[in-house]
């Protein structure tokens, strides 16, 4: 596959993409944002 062609293009758009919504999903998951989300199970009372 040449490095001009659209299906390269293409195919480099995705992985950043995938690559971007993977990092975006961590920073959510561990950085500063998560301080703000509940555990479900904590507003359970048995």
């Amino acid at each position: 596959m040449e490095i001009g062609t659209p299906a390269f293009s293409l195919a480099i758009v995705i992985l950043v993409v995938l690559i971007s919504l993977t990092g975006f999903g961590i920073y959510v998951s561990f950085g500063p944002p998560a301080n703000t989300l509940e555990e479900p199970w904590d507003r359970q009372e048995d």
